[in-house]
């Protein structure tokens, strides 16, 4: 707008009516945009020669390698923003097998009696 030196750009677009949102986006992306831009085409890359296995840890300790200074939360909130996720070699939940409740407990070998006399008498496991 010509007129920014004069006016603040919110004043000037309450008049025109348009949202300051909408003139930003229209007017020219900021650096920080550029700069997101260019970083997510990077960590593209590094995904890619990855193949698809690299999260947001390794990517990022791989531009550092590079010689950039990027933080992860930044490196993670692009990966998500471009629908991209390490694959990621742990188990997910402890599933544990249940009890048939039909069946009757197990019987109680040692008679809650948990100490033994001597050595080798009784064995107790967790």
């Amino acid at each position: 707008m010509a007129n920014q030196a004069d006016f603040p750009v919110r004043t000037q677009c309450r008049v025109l009516k348009v949202s300051a949102s909408g003139f930003y986006a229209w007017h020219q992306p900021s650096r920080r945009a550029i700069g997101n831009a260019a970083l997510l085409e990077r960590i593209r890359t590094v995904h890619a020669e990855s193949d698809g296995t690299y999260g947001r840890a390794r990517i990022r300790a791989d531009l550092h390698d590079q010689g950039m200074q990027v933080s992860s939360k930044r490196v993670a909130r692009l990966m998500r923003l471009a629908g991209l996720r390490g694959v990621s070699r742990r188990r997910g939940v402890v599933v544990t097998t249940r009890r048939d409740h039909r069946q009757g407990r197990a019987p109680d070998l040692v008679k809650r009696q948990f100490v033994a006399e001597r050595p080798d008498q009784l064995w107790v496991a967790t």
